[in-house]
């Protein structure tokens, strides 16, 4: 969604919502308010490189999610 807001954009990745879209752009020092693809190269690896190293997200979740239901229906 290259037209919406990055703190918007955010939240159509798996397992990040509006909250941890803004921790996200808080602990990057991105301005929330900034359009997707107005976004530098700079920008875009500090937000990488925050949602690496804090949040569980897109495929990962979802198998580490599966394997906890599948674990508790045993």
């Amino acid at each position: 969604p290259r037209e919406k807001r990055v703190e918007i954009g955010l939240t159509y990745i798996y397992g990040i919502g509006v909250a941890s879209s803004k921790r996200i752009l808080a602990e990057a020092n991105v301005d929330p308010d900034i359009r997707c693809k107005d976004l530098t190269d700079e920008d875009v690896s500090k937000i990488r490189d925050v949602i690496d190293r804090t949040q569980t997200v897109e495929g990962d979740l979802r198998r580490e999610v599966a394997l906890n239901i599948k674990r508790l229906q045993e």
